[in-house]
């Protein structure tokens, strides 16, 4: 084991990638460290790879609000996301739906950790009226009140996620490229991990970030070590998938929507704005699993390998939800220029799991996955915490109840709950 580094971290994702930066600041040797992805940074086809993301604080829980607060800070202040002008602080417009208790707890705690004066309320007719007049077609018969908070934005997401990879190799970080096929166990329990061209990868302490992908990483040791039903992995996280789709703006078209702060059409789905390459992007809440039973007859979801390809009942769906928020886009018929699956790994509380496998055999493994949708604005500051695991140092009982290992799942309600998957995949693919 002395010649063996000390970390192993799979998959470089937020959680990857956020883990190893942290762990070189506070290492002293960080080429102890190698970060393992199928590719090189930004890692592909991961959720974290992507044209931007949503960042906010908004969060009907305060532990989410505090955090997302310290990432906030983060994203302003680090150097390198800073000087590239990753980060866009274009504010959030959110349409608060009438039978959502939401906006009220979100202002509660905004008020309570001393943010409130980022809020601001704002009637139907303002909403329309503000933004160049883009909402004016917007259908909000659903809402009952409106919010601005001029502390949310969004980043680019994948230069992002590149930036802060490529920190941590400067500060020592090993990237090494290879597909992860299978966990390595010994008589000492796991000690690495087998890659497709057969190169195996080991450490003292092997860190799965491997997101949607981590049942189907996990299913072999699981069955090595014939591990029941209710310990596996697939019963904290699992696959899901969310369907986004892309509309290329002429320039006078990205001039004009760039104006648009982050539209949250309720618990609905989300507005974008354009990207530098004037692309505007829409969300939606439909999500989906796609269960597959292994050899030895586990039923677990795994990501489809196309991300592109999206059947067109699920097309159609996606369509139906995005109408009503920016009409006009689809005037003329006028359909998306392109889309995406996007697969994340959920847990039923959309708290990512961040803690060390509880089966004494697996003691060497630790996860940090579970991004829920909802992560990648904590890419600056979630590393932090997942060293403080790896070290066995409490981030504080909140905390390290909210990401353990559940054995009870009851009464913890969710924190992203509109994107627990209800159907599979292939309903809208038949």
């Amino acid at each position: 084991m002395e010649d063996l580094p000390d970390f192993l971290i799979v998959g470089a994702g937020i959680f990857g990638v956020s883990t190893a930066y942290h762990l070189a600041l506070h290492l002293d040797r960080p080429s102890q460290i190698v970060l393992l992805d199928r590719a090189p940074p930004p890692s592909t086809p991961a959720a974290s790879t992507d044209i931007n993301k949503i960042i906010r604080a908004d969060y009907t829980n305060p532990l989410y609000v505090a955090l997302g607060f310290e990432a906030l800070d983060a994203w302003k202040s680090l150097p390198f996301f800073r000087d590239a002008g990753v980060y866009h602080p274009s504010g959030w417009i959110s349409m608060d739906e009438k039978d959502s208790d939401a906006p009220a707890l979100i202002r509660k705690n905004f008020r309570d950790c001393g943010r409130g004066d980022v809020l601001v309320d704002m009637t139907e007719d303002e909403v329309r009226r503000a933004w160049g007049g883009l909402l004016e077609r917007t259908d909000c018969s659903s809402f009952g009140s409106y919010y601005y908070n001029s502390s949310a934005g969004w980043a680019d997401a994948g230069k992002a996620l590149q930036l802060m990879a490529q920190e941590a190799i400067r500060l020592g970080v090993r990237y090494e490229v290879g597909e992860a096929r299978r966990i390595v166990c010994g008589e000492q329990g796991v000690q690495g991990v087998k890659t497709a061209d057969g190169t195996v990868y080991r450490a003292r302490k092997i860190i799965l970030a491997t997101g949607a992908w981590t049942s189907q990483l996990m299913s072999s040791v699981e069955d090595e070590w014939d591990l029941p039903e209710a310990d596996r992995v697939e019963r904290q996280v699992s696959a899901a998938g969310v369907t986004v789709s892309h509309f290329q703006l002429s320039p006078e078209e990205k001039s004009r929507y760039s104006q648009l702060p982050v539209l949250v059409y309720g618990g609905q789905g989300e507005v974008i704005p354009p990207t530098a390459e004037g692309i505007l992007k829409f969300t939606t809440a439909t999500s989906f699993t796609n269960t597959i039973r292994t050899s030895s007859g586990h039923e677990i979801s795994v990501p489809l390998p196309d991300q592109v390809h999206v059947p067109q009942e699920l097309q159609d769906d996606h369509i139906r939800a995005i109408r009503p928020r920016l009409p006009e886009m689809l005037d003329n018929h006028r359909q998306p220029d392109y889309w995406r699956l996007c697969w994340d790994a959920i847990s039923p509380s959309q708290h990512p799991l961040i803690t060390r496998h509880p089966d004494s055999r697996l003691s060497h493994l630790y996860f940090a996955v579970g991004g829920s949708f909802h992560s990648y604005k904590f890419l600056p500051t979630i590393g932090k915490y997942v060293v403080n695991v790896l070290h066995g140092v409490s981030n504080g009982a909140e905390k390290d109840e909210a990401w353990a290992w559940k054995t009870d799942r009851t009464g913890d309600r969710g924190v992203h709950e509109r994107l627990v998957p209800g159907r599979e995949f292939r309903d809208f693919a038949e």
